[in-house]
């Protein structure tokens, strides 16, 4: 059993920089393929981002490619996602998720774990 929680969501001007942590616990986090995904008001869960159990591979969505970083440290048991050059469509809840069982792990079905959620708001 994983338990996921998200932190470091807030309120940020476009162009703004914020970090998501997402801290697990359970003992086997080391071994569990990691996503981020979002949902906007009135949309549907999208993907975001995911990586690998040991860091070696990372995967993401166009729309955030080359702004969005996903790491990990298995060591604290914490999944990273660092956003720069934030846009208002940024703007959602965003999710931690684990245990994805393919690759790459881009549908929301493919996990066992979900965190509650941490609100990034992107403001003009």
């Amino acid at each position: 059993q994983v338990q996921l929680v998200e932190s470091g969501g807030g309120l940020v001007q476009a162009g703004g920089s914020l970090r998501l942590s997402c801290a697990a616990s359970g003992r086997t986090f080391g071994g569990y393929d990691m996503g981020w995904f979002r949902q906007a008001p009135g949309k549907e869960r999208e993907f975001v981002a995911a990586i690998n159990w040991i860091g070696t591979r990372t995967y993401y969505v166009d729309s955030v490619k080359g702004r969005f970083t996903i790491s990990r440290d298995n060591a604290k048991n914490t999944v990273y996602l660092q956003m720069s050059t934030l846009k208002l469509e940024d703007t959602a809840i965003y999710f931690c998720a684990a245990g994805a069982k393919e690759w790459p792990p881009v549908r929301d079905n493919l996990y066992d774990y979900w965190g509650q959620g941490t609100q990034v708001t992107v403001s003009s």
